[in-house]
């Protein structure tokens, strides 16, 4: 809330039943003076910071209090930054785990009210102006007509310059409006990927801020224009490895489908950024202990980034270890392929004592019937780089 919005309310405060609801005779009082024209704006300022009071934590008032919605976006239009905040922070809660009041908000016409509040460079009215366009974004119905409004390049904006809490919305608004392709282009226009690659600098690899900027920049190197801004930025692609090596599950998931978006659709051209950056040792690790969808992309990405594009013969299978040595002995520097080498024995190890103790868990429940006959129980990899 802004500091100098004032505290003081000639609205009285709603009368609550024994179970914290507000009465109904309290709930039509606010909302008659927040739809009767004839009261002065400071009654109408209160009686919106009520229903932002009421539906803070209440689903039940949120439905009682959608008939405000059209008044209180009319408040918006008032040249009072006062009224502006306080049918802002009122819609705001409104919208919250609300579908229709959503629909509604962006129906009574909020979209352009908010946009001009971008313009206003009021650092509080951007932040919550940002925080209710993340929450509206959630409703899919509305994704494409929040798209047409003209708001994205302000949330593109938001992301360089906004609060931290104003940057995690904006990500959150633009990653939920990334779902419509016509918003992809627009999003991709405004030249986010400068912006979400410092995200993933500075942020923590398994925040959710770090997850929503990963996945937006899954879907935008779908486009080529999104695959060239990547590579170009400095640190850019480094930056996604270490989302991959670092990240939470999910966050992990977003980065190596990044990634594998962009060798798939031009293998030659972005086979090298991709390696120069070390990606083989959490390539490793996420085909043994990632997600189900991370172990397949991961799969797939370690044989694109081999050198020959083409399957080995029968004499020589296509397993894991052949198109890891097939990669490192491509990659430059002792180092980094003493490092992949080692990453690969380890993570078969890792990879036989999980099936060890998956067939142990078997054994427990099995009875002498269910169990196969083996000829031979014992078994040993051996992986020589010497």
């Amino acid at each position: 809330m802004d500091p100098h919005l004032t505290t003081t309310t000639s609205v009285s405060p709603a009368v609550v039943t024994a179970d914290h609801t507000p009465t109904t005779a309290s709930i039509t009082h606010t909302l008659t003076l927040i739809h009767d024209n004839n009261h002065d704006l400071f009654t109408k300022i209160q009686a919106a910071k009520e229903i932002r009071r009421l539906t803070k934590t209440s689903q039940r008032c949120r439905r009682q209090f959608s008939d405000a919605i059209v008044p209180l976006v009319s408040m918006l239009r008032s040249p009072s930054l006062e009224a502006k905040a306080a049918a802002l922070l009122a819609l705001l809660n409104l919208a919250v785990q609300d579908e229709t009041n959503k629909i509604s908000i962006v129906d009574a016409g909020a979209l352009e009210q908010i946009v001009s509040l971008f313009e206003l460079k009021n650092t509080n009215m951007q932040e919550h102006a940002t925080a209710l366009l993340a929450t509206l974004s959630a409703s899919v119905a509305k994704r494409s007509t929040i798209g047409k409004s003209g708001s994205i390049p302000f949330l593109v904006k938001i992301i360089d310059t906004g609060t931290p809490q104003a940057k995690f919305d904006a990500v959150l608004a633009l990653s939920n409006l990334s779902s419509e392709s016509d918003n992809l282009k627009i999003i991709l226009e405004s030249n986010p990927i400068p912006n979400l690659v410092q995200i993933l600098k500075t942020s923590k690899k398994s925040s959710k801020i770090s997850e929503k900027s990963t996945a937006l920049l899954e879907a935008l190197v779908g486009f080529e224009d999104g695959r060239v801004a990547l590579t170009s930025e400095d640190g850019g692609v480094l930056a996604v490895v270490e989302v991959l090596e670092r990240g939470s599950p999910q966050n992990r998931e977003h980065a190596v489908g990044t990634l594998l978006t962009m060798c798939e659709t031009d293998r030659c051209r972005y086979r090298e950024p991709i390696l120069k950056e070390g990606v083989i040792p959490g390539l490793l690790e996420l085909t043994v202990q990632g997600t189900l969808n991370s172990q397949k992309k991961a799969h797939t990405l370690l044989r694109l980034l081999r050198e020959s594009p083409y399957p080995r013969s029968e004499m020589e299978p296509d397993t894991l270890e052949n198109i890891v040595c097939d990669i490192i002995s491509q990659i430059e520097g002792e180092e980094q392929s003493g490092n992949a080498k080692q990453m690969l024995a380890d993570m078969v190890q890792v990879s036989m004592e999980q099936s060890l103790r998956h067939l142990q868990q078997r054994a427990l429940v099995c009875t002498p019937s269910d169990l196969p006959i083996a000829s031979n129980c014992g078994s040993k990899v051996s992986l020589n780089y010497k």
